[in-house]
């Protein structure tokens, strides 16, 4: 069976700092992957390579066998990549419903005109959309929250809206970058346990960075470990943990 996505031998260099320096990983359907590391370990930069926001030096990513090193965001959500960011994307002066809408973006057809003439085809994707953003709201626990004002919102709940957005375009692969991030300890558990069920419910594969280290040896299939830019671990959540470079990188030896 084919990796959903594999990482070749990515860098990502900044003049002489090897922020992500040769890393090779893959992420199976259905799986959920789990890239750990302290900080400044490369986890974000190659995220960022990944999803366009950076250039790699070197290096490719394959997403279902199809090249999509340098691809943009908008691109990769046309083909089935959807992205969360460490740092809240919502737009707090918006309803719950018009920031889910934005997900749709990349999926709309129709032209100007379909839209000024309110054409057949302009209703036909109007419906679709309004029927899926109802899905996405239920899937995440925001029914019944269509138009309530996001910034006025529990940060537990806008999380929940960037995720329906996130699943607005369908997607089959959900990179997670640091969910739990600003979140209490209930939220952080009933987040996860929400991304488990969406993951399950969609047959999802999911690449989850995160600082919780008891949350990530709970929902990970397998996890990855970065240090210094290097991948130095690999495999199942109990043979990483007890990883003697792995404790290293954590401890300071």
């Amino acid at each position: 069976m084919g990796h959903i996505l594999e990482a070749q031998n990515v860098k990502m260099y900044f003049g002489g700092v090897h922020a992500v320096d040769g890393v090779s990983l893959h992420v199976d359907d259905n799986q959920t992957l789990g890239i750990i590391g302290p900080n400044g370990s490369g986890k974000t930069t190659f995220f960022n390579a990944l999803t366009g926001i950076y250039k790699p030096t070197d290096g490719k990513f394959y997403y279902c066998g199809q090249d999509i090193t340098n691809r943009n965001l908008d691109e990769m959500a046309g083909l089935g990549i959807a992205r969360t960011f460490q740092n809240l994307r919502v737009f707090h002066a918006l309803t719950v419903k018009e920031n889910a809408l934005i997900g749709q973006d990349h999926n709309i057809k129709t032209s100007f005109l379909d839209n000024l003439l309110h054409t057949r085809r302009f209703k036909a994707e109007e419906k679709t959309a309004e029927e899926q953003v109802a899905e996405a709201l239920k899937i995440v626990g925001l029914e019944g929250f269509e138009n309530e004002i996001v910034g006025s919102m529990p940060y537990g709940q806008q999380k929940r809206v960037e995720l329906a957005r996130a699943l607005m375009c369908q997607p089959q692969l959900l990179l997670l970058d640091e969910p739990l991030a600003g979140m209490n300890s209930v939220e952080a558990q009933e987040l996860m346990e929400l991304v488990q069920q969406i993951k399950t419910q969609k047959k999802l594969s999911i690449i989850l960075i995160e600082h919780n280290m008891k949350v990530m040896m709970r929902v990970s299939d397998r996890i990855v470990v970065m240090d210094h830019g290097r991948k130095i671990a690999e495999g199942l959540p109990e043979v990483v943990q007890n990883d003697k470079q792995v404790i290293e990188a954590y401890l300071g030896g």
